[in-house]
């Protein structure tokens, strides 16, 4: 009787196993067609075993896009205006206190001087990275900005992006938190774009002991918003996740079709960038364990399945030796890449030279060019790039967009 009944519970699950596995497979097939998958369809991949599926499926669907032999990156200098912040993450090591011997807190002419060093090094976009509205919490910023005549760091940001402009022809791309429509609308004519983590649709990370409990900035509320009206605004946008920081898979499921929707709606989101956490020493999540790489490319494989075109991203320098293997799960990107600066959000991971990933991408099957700070189906389309900046990107750019291979190579 028990090998009876033992035997009716194997072929019950052997029968589940099959449903599920067919289940995931016409789910994917459909999603190879570009057929919009659901929410609970995706909830269904995360939660099934066809890993191998899911990767192969998004790596089909990069492979049946536009310009599907090409990966693209940037080439950039990476500018570190201030690492001064009002918010406090747990893994973050890149926010100093004033009276830290690490706290920047750059001039025009060093901002200039090392733009110029990046030019020399054939370089097209120059980065431009803040902390998060440090003028709300240090007395220090607001002196700095004081003594360059400003009362906050965006009014210094479009200052410093029309002389990076004008003096060195860089283009400039900010990274400075979330910003206002206002502000915004301040460096739309400055910057070829703009950029900002989501990290996380998940207002449980800004919850008691979470790791966003002291960084009123990463409440997803506040970020949505600067999403949205960047979107309404028309201005090329980077978002992105930040992956193993404690949120569900379920959670991520949920960030990705926020992307998916916001972009839909307004057609501005030119990347999703898929990162890891990494574990910092002396930060309130050293302890925590990364994400696992069959894990992440499981993610990132969904990714490409769920946002179908987009363009997706992972950084090469924060997957050292395996970066590669991104390719196969459906990205189409390497993000920015700069043979003058170090990663300052990620001291500990050096960039990988141009040289490399070249090689790297040559032997996946891949043709490697160089993109502008602004992707090219929006250098191609008026509606999103000024007529000021489109004197700025033309000397740059070739017929389709991309970065004019004479001038890198």
């Amino acid at each position: 009787m028990n090998g009876s009944y033992y035997a009716k519970i194997k072929k019950k699950m052997y029968s589940d196993t099959l449903v599920s596995t067919i289940s995931v497979q016409e789910i994917l097939a459909r999603s190879v067609e570009g057929k919009t998958i659901s929410r609970a369809e995706a909830y269904e991949l995360m939660k099934s075993k066809e890993d191998h599926l899911i990767i192969s499926t998004a790596r089909n669907i990069r492979n049946n896009n536009s310009n599907s032999e090409i990966i693209t990156y940037s080439r950039k200098v990476f500018i570190e205006l201030t690492n001064l912040c009002r918010d406090s993450c747990s893994y973050c090591t890149y926010k100093k206190d004033p009276y830290n011997r690490a706290a920047r807190m750059m001039t025009p002419r060093e901002v200039i001087a090392l733009a110029e060093v990046g030019k020399k090094f054939k370089c097209t976009e120059a980065l431009l990275v803040t902390g998060e509205r440090p003028e709300q919490k240090y007395e220090q910023a607001r002196e700095w900005l004081k003594a360059l005549g400003h009362t906050s760091i965006v009014e210094y940001i479009a200052e410093i992006s029309e002389s990076v402009l004008k003096k060195t022809g860089l283009l400039p791309h900010t990274n400075a938190g979330s910003l206002t429509k206002k502000e915004m609308s301040l460096l739309k004519d400055n910057n070829v774009s703009l950029g900002m983590m989501l990290e996380s649709s998940s207002q449980r990370l800004s919850e008691r002991n979470m790791p966003h409990q002291n960084a009123p900035s990463k409440n997803p509320k506040v970020r949505i918003r600067t999403l949205e009206e960047a979107g309404q605004l028309k201005i090329p946008f980077t978002t992105g996740l930040l992956l193993g920081i404690g949120e569900s898979d379920q959670e991520i499921i949920d960030s990705l079709y926020l992307i998916k929707e916001l972009n839909k709606k307004y057609g501005h989101i030119q990347e999703v960038i898929l990162q890891n956490f990494a574990p910092k020493p002396g930060t309130g999540m050293e302890e925590t364990a990364p994400i696992g790489l069959s894990h992440f490319l499981k993610i990132v494989g969904i990714a490409r399945i769920i946002l179908q075109d987009m363009n997706i991203q992972v950084p090469p320098n924060l997957n050292p030796d395996i970066f590669g293997r991104f390719l196969d799960a459906g990205i189409n990107d390497w993000g920015g890449i700069s043979p003058v600066t170090i990663d300052y959000v990620n001291p500990e991971f050096p960039w990988p030279s141009i040289k490399s990933v070249r090689s790297v991408t040559l032997g996946k099957g891949f043709c490697l060019r160089a993109r502008l700070p602004v992707y090219p189906e929006f250098v191609l389309h008026t509606e999103y790039i000024s007529d000021k900046l489109r004197d700025y990107i033309k000397p740059f750019s070739d017929s389709s967009g991309l970065v004019r291979e004479d001038l890198v190579n």
